[in-house]
């Protein structure tokens, strides 16, 4: 049976003060977990990261990458790069990364080519909109999202992990259901199924304001293979609790 993973995505949050605030919290009562935890930290933050959790469960993430692999791309951060600090795993497209600078599923294919290529495990952020889930057209958009990923890696794919975010649902306090998410997940669990023979090793995180509160009921869920937590991994109680129930 594979192990779960909750990986916490920052976002633009941070400080040098509260990043050893949260982290000495987190490393204080996280244990010997049973399931898999990361942090998806600010690039400028990585190295702090990289030495707070030295020698821990924690396992360093970053929030996106380049496609490229160096050149005159101002800005942009390589997957080598991220690998001289350690990086385990990296988000690729995001919802707001989708959003708010218009990355494509072909571009976010490229980025999770070029977290492999490296070593670094992508976790692939799928979903649709609130607009899109009205219109009966979740189904036909995340898997869509998936096929670009798929398309791009080939026999690669069964070395990423998958992130199903309801754009919907996420920082606006809303949460799909335990039964929404697993029919999501269930669906990309078969795509990935059609497309590896490796595909129940496939992590598919729930990301779409998963907490506390709710975090147990929905690791429940058969194809609930963890969470990607936004504001609750900011919390170190809260995101505590949530690698409490994913034992």
């Amino acid at each position: 049976m594979k192990k779960k993973l909750i990986a916490g995505n920052w976002k633009m949050n941070g400080g040098l003060a509260a990043n050893e605030a949260l982290l000495q919290a987190l490393l204080a009562g996280v244990g010997t977990p049973a399931c898999g935890v990361a942090v998806c930290v600010p690039a400028p933050y990585l190295a702090q990261v990289q030495a707070l959790c030295a020698a821990s469960p924690i396992e360093l993430g970053a929030q996106d990458l380049s496609m490229h692999a160096q050149g005159a791309y101002t800005g942009e951060v390589s997957a080598a790069m991220l690998r001289d600090f350690g990086v385990r795993y990296c988000l690729a497209g995001h919802s707001e990364r989708r959003q708010y600078h218009g990355e494509t599923d072909g571009l976010v294919a490229d980025k999770a080519k070029a977290a492999l290529a490296a070593g670094i495990t992508p976790i692939v952020c799928v979903g649709e909109t609130l607009a899109e889930r009205e219109a009966g057209q979740t189904e036909e958009v995340v898997k869509r999202q998936l096929a670009a990923v798929i398309h791009a890696n080939g026999h690669c794919i069964s070395e990423i992990v998958v992130a199903y975010e309801p754009v919907w649902a996420i920082g606006t306090g809303r949460t799909a259901t335990p039964e929404q998410a697993q029919q999501v997940h269930a669906l990309l669990r078969a795509q990935l199924k059609l497309a590896s023979t490796q595909a129940d090793r496939i992590q598919i995180l729930y990301g779409g304001s998963m907490n506390a509160a709710n975090a147990a009921q929905l690791l429940a869920q058969p194809d609930i293979d963890g969470g990607l937590i936004g504001g609750a991994s900011l919390k170190a109680p809260d995101f505590l609790t949530i690698i409490a129930a994913a034992q």
